[in-house]
């Protein structure tokens, strides 16, 4: 149709299905919860756009209609989405599991800050464990439960790291205050910094509401120039101390810089994150690795050299940056595990071949293990190929196989052969890890 004679009803709802459009990645991107006020921001516009819908006249024209009717269904299908957001269940999961970290955070924390002997060193085994717990919720992918599992860790992580860093690291000094007179006063605002580490806590938590960012800021900021305006020249000692004072204060001022961060998209978005990239890239060689070897008519050929670059692999996996990002952390660490693994089987596959070059008597227990050693290599090698979870029938047929094996483990009697004991030792561990790689592939862990 010429848009010059197009019908001002229609050009209307283009005009408003624009609105619409320019909210969209709002919306998408929305990790927050429906009591948030960018939430009632985002419904708000919407609800209105469908208000100015309602109000195009459509003169009983069916091409109008259909179109006022497309414009309201794409509306409509924001506004669930929206909501949809606010309330999925891995979404409340976070803010559950966010909840008890404010709770952590005021009832062994805060009190540390204001007066308090010292943080419980229990404390950094549970910050830890919320962490963890964290880091496993699933997002399948969606943008928004990405997002609101990256804010909630990039806050509690930087919880952990301020009370790690105050409690393993303290300045070198104070120096007497008879040593100079800028010594007191660098002690003075040495002392607001700690004050301001328990404010910069509660902020970072949800656990104040007499604190801004903004203002805390300006109290850093203005504590450094106190600090610059002093003159200590001719006096390194208290210029160092002045420099290390200076230093905790611009770690403070970084962490008010969280949120920011944790907007950029390859901080939430995995996927895409560089370090990330890296890790796939090592375990897409992982798996060709292992195809040339399951699939090999003579894979024997092939141990040294698939042994040497999967020691490589584990190398590049070191090199990985983690980005103080526990989601990384967590992946390179299944990905050693995978590439580990591999090297296990093949370390076993060479035992399992140069043994049956070897012909001698040997004792029957000894005999039972490596029979059992044998039957490991088979099922490492449908467990490599399993692709489920733990609902399958395969999973479940797989971890009796492994038990069943555990068991006649347990049924050898060594009787006093030291070598035998330590041979069982070692394939009760295989059998074990085994089980748990088994587990790693089935727990439907994603970024």
């Amino acid at each position: 149709m010429d848009m010059g004679n197009q019908h001002p009803s229609i050009s209307r709802l283009q005009e408003i299905q624009k609105e619409v459009k320019s909210i969209e990645q709002q919306v998408i991107g929305f990790s927050g919860l429906s009591d948030d006020k960018n939430y009632k921001n985002l419904e708000r516009m919407l609800t209105k756009q469908l208000f100015e819908i309602d109000s195009v006249d459509t003169e009983g024209k069916g091409d109008i209609q259909q179109a006022r009717k497309r414009a309201v269904q794409e509306t409509e299908r924001l506004l669930k989405e929206l909501e949809q957001n606010a309330n999925h269940p891995h979404r409340l999961e976070i803010q559950s599991i966010f909840t008890e970290a404010q709770s952590l955070v005021k009832e062994k924390i805060v009190p540390f800050y204001s007066g308090g002997n010292c943080v419980p060193v229990e404390c950094e085994e549970d910050i830890q464990d919320i962490i963890l717990r964290l880091t496993h919720v699933k997002t399948g992918g969606k943008i928004s439960l990405r997002k609101a599992r990256y804010h909630t860790l990039t806050k509690i992580c930087a919880v952990q790291e301020i009370v790690e860093d105050c409690m393993k690291r303290q300045p070198s000094l104070p120096l007497s205050e008879d040593a100079h007179p800028s010594v007191a006063k660098i002690n003075s605002v040495m002392c607001e910094v700690n004050k301001a580490r328990g404010t910069l806590i509660t902020l970072l938590m949800g656990v104040t509401s007499n604190e801004t960012c903004r203002h805390l800021s300006c109290v850093l900021s203005g504590l450094t120039a106190d600090l610059d305006a002093l003159d200590v020249c001719g006096h390194p000692e208290i210029r160092n101390y002045r420099r290390e004072v200076v230093e905790d204060i611009n770690k403070l001022l970084k962490y008010l810089d969280l949120d920011e961060e944790a907007d950029r998209t390859h901080a939430f978005d995995l996927p895409q994150n560089h370090s990330i990239l890296k890790i796939e890239k090592v375990l897409q060689r992982m798996r060709e690795i292992k195809t040339e070897l399951l699939q090999a008519q003579n894979p024997s050929e092939l141990y040294l050299s698939a042994k040497t670059e999967l020691h490589g692999l584990i190398g590049h996996l070191d090199e990985v940056s983690l980005e103080k990002n526990p989601c990384i952390r967590e992946a390179r660490r299944r990905a050693v595990i995978e590439v580990q693994t591999l090297i296990t089987y093949i370390d076993l596959k060479e035992a399992l071949e140069k043994r049956k070059l070897i012909v001698c008597e040997e004792h029957p227990s000894h005999k039972a293990v490596w029979t059992v050693l044998g039957h490991l290599s088979e099922i490492q090698e449908e467990v490599f190929s399993f692709d489920g979870n733990r609902a399958d029938k395969n999973y479940i047929r797989l971890e009796e196989l492994l038990t069943k094996q555990l068991l006649a483990l347990d049924a050898v009697d060594p009787q006093g052969e030291e070598k035998c004991k330590a041979s069982r030792k070692q394939a009760v561990r295989l059998a074990q890890n085994i089980l748990s790689y088994l587990d790693l592939k089935s727990d439907e862990w994603e970024y």
